[in-house]
């Protein structure tokens, strides 16, 4: 009877140890945005802006079933808005060598919550299995954002940054000005000296790109590099083919917690700059 009741204590750890195993990569996710301003429920403890009907922490952003399927993120679960940017070469400076594509790719889900234009709860899946929850809305909002409409923030500030982008790094714009193609093995060879090359790789997906930061210069991927994303050119040099672009989670993790500004790297020393930027 001993015997026995230890054998099954030893199976309920083991059974305990496995689903503890099984979820610890979700657990860590979550953790990661526990304690960020991204986390906008009610369970937030650092939100900018707190919401007071749910305590879901993913549904601001995604959702399991009914997401937008043209969006280049997963299962995004806010309405994507692509008109009506002005963008950085539009300001017509003399010091741009590169082609700038309209808003799109992830940057413009980014900017489904960044440009201020929809309020924060305005998703398309509220959670309580697709039910009009009628307590999901705007006049439960709390904090920073109960101001302006569910808005992240008030009008000039960094976190809500409109559509006039022409003040903002420039987002859709070619690496390095462009060159570098899924056409060439490796990458093309680099054609701006003023940048650092970009590393690749080929995955099932195909070529992808990104940019060794001093933090992690061993050639493979890392959350901690610059990521670059793949889009098929209409402008500039390689058009109609695909080629590494800069967008707004090329520098920002929406994921992380080691950072308050959510960047891939420390800005300590300019590091985020001198990671593209060969000066």
């Amino acid at each position: 009877m001993t015997r026995r009741g230890g054998r099954v204590r030893l199976i309920g750890h083991l059974l305990v140890g496995v689903l503890v195993g099984m979820f610890l990569p979700t657990m860590s996710a979550v953790a990661g945005i526990y304690n960020t301003k991204h986390n906008l429920g009610s369970s937030g403890l650092n939100a900018a802006s707190n919401f007071s009907g749910t305590e879901e922490i993913c549904v601001f952003c995604h959702t399991p079933h009914g997401g937008d399927a043209s969006a280049a993120v997963p299962l995004w679960n806010r309405q994507l808005d692509a008109g009506g940017f002005q963008t950085y070469d539009q300001m017509g400076t003399s010091t741009l060598d590169a082609n700038v594509e309209p808003i799109g790719s992830v940057s413009i889900a980014c900017l489904s919550c960044h440009d201020g234009s929809q309020a924060m709860d305005s998703v398309i899946n509220e959670p309580g299995s697709l039910a009009d929850n009628p307590s999901f809305s705007v006049g439960d909002w709390s904090g920073q954002a109960a101001a302006v409409q569910g808005r992240i923030g008030p009008v000039d500030v960094v976190t809500n940054l409109g559509k006039d982008l022409t003040n903002d790094h420039p987002v859709g714009i070619q690496y390095a000005g462009g060159g570098y193609s899924e056409s060439y093995p490796g990458g093309r060879p680099r054609v701006d000296i003023d940048f650092n090359p970009p590393s690749s790789e080929v995955l099932s997906t195909g070529r992808v790109w990104w940019v060794d930061s001093r933090e992690h210069p061993d050639s493979s991927f890392s959350k901690r590099d610059l990521k670059l994303y793949s889009r098929v050119g209409t402008r500039g040099s390689n058009v109609g083919e695909l080629q590494p672009y800069v967008e707004c989670a090329s520098c920002h993790d929406p994921h992380v917690d080691y950072n308050p500004t959510f960047l891939r790297i420390d800005p300590a020393g300019s590091a985020v700059c001198l990671t593209c930027h060969a000066k």
